[in-house]
């Protein structure tokens, strides 16, 4: 700042005033009464005039020799007690000096008035900004907090530096207050998304097992799919359960569901491993091969499988389970009803135990209880384990996890701790945070209770110590920070002193000025962190020499603001000027003034600035009137468009037919409208989806006829006139086919599978198309070829091979090509 200063001033030439010679007289005469008079009165005028002090001011009030030197000299008076002299004795003997002084004397009370009243509000918004950061009331906080601000701004160029100090550390207390506000309100922002993610975890997990218990037998789900269900589902719930509060029941919820998928997913993955052994003896069963080895096997593989009994077995089970037999009923362990009640009330006594020493991570508890229900649950016989056996194994799987908490006691813990300690030490990170993460480990280890390895001890005490090495010499470096800071401040004071002690106000550069005190209050800024004792008296200096330098500014600055609201009220009148094209032009030179004013205050400029701009957007809004009714026009038409999209964008299969057909009329109603081009290609999305929906309807209603009439067929109840009138050119110039093979031709269509003893017949039948179709080069689509092979099935006689079993496979194919499309 030093360096700009200096360029600010320019060498200035002194231009002292000589003063004339009196010629010298040889011999003065005696003085006269009126030339004594004279003498004296220019010693009073040039004693009025040489600066006097109070005093001189107050004896020349009184006893100036005409009534322009008193009045001048009370007109100077500013001293109180002085203004109070001169009243007392011009009373009764000089009316005019008497009213000047008293109006001196009232100006000062009215000043110290507005002075005291200012004291009592910068004594008041401290008051009320401490008051704020202890108070509790967390309504409007921030509104608060920004009015006292606003207001501390109005006053602050009059507080001393120690009640800045006192605002601006109720102030940061009433931001770390917000900052904690705002870190509650996160805080409960992701305990809630966490419940949520809980509770989508929970519904996703009940309806994949409802899904999977009302499955077909005949298909199993995706093993890969199940999987990553199941880990996706596990890393879910453990993010959505951290640093947060469950309920028992919630969690037992999540626990029950969870180990169902197990379970299953375990049953499908031995399954599938399986597989070869169950074909094997799939094709054993019903066989006269069968012996009681084979039905050894079956038992062995069922009871390696298990599968659960809540869900669906696969169809695969079903010969190797009729190969096994039926299992004989399990012998009950305990005999008689008598001791089969006496174990089961043993049992229900146990299990709320076990469950409160799960709860309460008793572990030894824990483990005996358990041991003691698995006794008591192999007494019971299989209907009363049935009952029990889901929630024993939810009471085991919690053992299980206790089990495993157990492996991380104190001195695993005290490893870790040590390791980060060991970790820290070789980051470079800032020393502060740093000291402070050093700070939480050591608590962290404290709250272990210590530990009773000195090893252990000594390896965390060395790590600690490593890691505040660096640490401790950025504070020691801290200190010294602080002293080289205050010098800076003094230098920054010598600075402004020096420039307040130099500068010409009326040939100043004013931006230059403003930017010094900018760039003072910058690098006052800058020069942190100081020790707040000795402070003090720099902070008092440097308030006193920054409202030295802002009074001219201040002034400078009103009178550009004039200027600038001059240019304002010159704007507005043009708003309705004509013509047009003078209006913008006159418009476009009051902008060129508007840069060339000098400095303002910034928020008052910012006022103005929004005038004028305003009155300019006014005036060239008219020029851009058209353009906007096009504009408002489009988007009326993109709003009547997106009204159309949300009421029928969600439609599906599921529609009625007069909703389907209001929703595509609709939608033809806007589709040629003046669109944006994203909304135009939502518009004909939504056309092509409701076309789709008709076609896949209208599919679907044909093929539901089509099974009609074959199945009627199959019968022997379909009426000649009941086929479609074209059928018959269909059918005509056809070799006749049997049942069994427009069945099969109908399952390679549709991709349908075919039985396996079919499948060669499947074969010999695709290679027969294949020749048929490069002799032919002609070929038609699916849908038309499958209705050739309806109107085959229905036209020809009946015969043995016109039977409801090939009749069923075709309606499934016809299921296929549906489900296909």
């Amino acid at each position: 700042m030093a360096a700009f200063i200096q360029k600010l001033f320019k060498s200035r030439k002194a231009n002292p005033a000589t003063a004339p010679r009196t010629p010298a007289k040889s011999e003065p005469s005696q003085p006269s009464q009126e030339e004594t008079r004279q003498l004296l009165k220019k010693q009073q005028e040039q004693q009025l005039g040489s600066n006097p002090d109070q005093a001189q001011l107050a004896t020349l009030a009184i006893d100036g020799l005409t009534a322009t030197i008193r009045l001048e000299a009370a007109a100077a008076l500013t001293d109180e007690t002085q203004l109070q002299q001169v009243q007392k004795q011009a009373k009764g003997r000089d009316k005019s000096v008497y009213q000047t002084v008293k109006q001196s004397l009232q100006s000062l009370k009215e000043q110290q008035a507005a002075e005291a009243a200012v004291r009592q509000r910068i004594k008041t918004l401290i008051g009320q900004a401490e008051d704020q950061a202890a108070s509790e009331d967390l309504k409007l906080y921030q509104a608060r907090l920004e009015a006292l601000q606003d207001n501390w701004s109005e006053v602050q160029s009059s507080a001393t530096a120690e009640q800045s100090q006192q605002f601006l550390e109720a102030v940061h207390q009433c931001r770390e207050r917000l900052k904690q506000m705002e870190q509650a309100r996160q805080e409960q922002a992701r305990h809630r998304e966490q419940a949520l993610q809980r509770s989508e975890t929970l519904a996703l997990l009940e309806q994949t097992l409802n899904d999977l218990t009302s499955q077909e037998s005949s298909t199993l789900p995706s093993l890969s799919a199940l999987d990553a269900l199941q880990k996706t589902q596990e890393n879910r719930w453990l993010e959505a359960t951290r640093d947060t509060q469950v309920e028992k029941q919630e969690q037992k919820d999540y626990e029950s569901r969870m180990l169902a998928l197990r379970n299953y997913l375990s049953a499908v993955r031995r399954f599938t491993q399986a597989r070869d052994t169950l074909s094997e003896l799939t094709q054993v069963a019903g066989t006269e091969e069968a012996d009681d080895g084979h039905r050894q096997k079956a038992l062995a593989l069922l009871k390696e499988i298990e599968w659960p009994s809540d869900f669906p077995q696969p169809a695969e089970l079903a010969p190797v389970r009729k190969l096994a037999g039926k299992p004989r009923p399990a012998q009950p362990a305990g005999g008689n009803r008598d001791e089969q009640k006496a174990a089961a009330e043993a049992l229900h006594n146990t299990l709320p135990k076990l469950e409160s020493a799960l709860d309460a991570k008793q572990f030894k508890e824990s483990k005996q209880l358990l041991k003691l229900a698995q006794n008591q649950f192999q007494q019971l016989d299989g209907r009363q384990r049935k009952q029990l056996q889901a929630r024993m194994q939810l009471l085991t799987g919690q053992f299980r996890e206790l089990s495993d908490w157990q492996g991380f006691a104190t001195e695993p813990k005290q490893l870790a701790l040590c390791e980060q300690m060991e970790h820290l030490a070789d980051q470079p990170i800032e020393p502060e945070i740093k000291a402070e993460r050093i700070k939480e480990l050591q608590n962290e280890w404290r709250d272990l209770g210590g530990s009773s390895d000195r090893s252990l001890w000594s390896r965390f005490k060395a790590a600690s110590d490593t890691a505040y090495e660096p640490c401790k010499a950025y504070f020691e470096a801290k200190s010294d920070l602080k002293q080289a800071n205050l010098h800076t401040r003094e230098a920054i004071c010598d600075q402004l002193e020096h420039f307040l002690a130099n500068a010409d106000w009326s040939a100043i550069d004013w931006k230059a000025a403003e930017r010094i005190h900018q760039t003072a209050r910058q690098e006052w800024k800058s020069a942190w962190p100081v020790d707040f004792k000795d402070n003090r008296l720099i902070q008092k200096r440097f308030d006193e020499l920054l409202k030295q330098l802002e009074r001219p500014l201040d002034d400078e600055r009103l009178k550009n603001e004039a200027l600038k609201q001059t240019i304002v009220d010159r704007a507005r009148a043009l708003i309705e000027h004509e013509p047009l094209q003078e209006a913008m032009e006159q418009a476009k030179a009051l902008q060129t003034e508007w840069k060339a004013i000098g400095i303002t205050r910034h928020r008052e400029d910012r006022k103005m600035w929004q005038a004028f701009r305003k009155a300019c957007d006014q005036i060239f809004a008219r020029r851009d009137a058209q353009r906007s009714a096009r504009q408002q026009a489009a988007e009326e038409a993109d709003q009547a468009a997106q009204a159309v999209l949300a009421q029928y964008q969600h439609l599906g299969a599921e529609a009625d037919d007069a909703v389907l057909s209001e929703a595509r009329g609709a939608v033809k109603q806007i589709a040629g409208g003046a669109l944006s081009g994203e909304v135009k290609e939502r518009v004909q999305q939504l056309r092509q989806r409701l076309d789709r929906i008709t076609q896949a309807r209208a599919m679907a209603n044909t093929l539901e006829s089509w099974k009609t009439l074959i199945t009627d067929k199959a019968q022997g109840r379909l009426a000649d006139d009941a086929l479609p009138p074209h059928w018959a050119k269909l059918s005509n110039g056809t070799d006749r086919l049997a049942g069994k093979d427009l069945a099969i031709r109908a399952e390679i269509l549709a991709g349908a599978p075919t039985p396996e003893q079919d499948q060669q017949r499947r074969m010999e039948i695709q290679v027969q198309r294949l020749a048929e179709g490069l002799g032919n080069g002609e070929t038609e689509t699916p849908l038309k070829e499958l209705e050739r092979l309806v109107a085959l099935w229905c036209s020809q006689p009946g015969g043995d091979d016109v039977t409801p079993e090939n009749a069923d496979r075709l309606n499934r194919a016809l299921d296929a090509m549906l489900a296909s499309d």
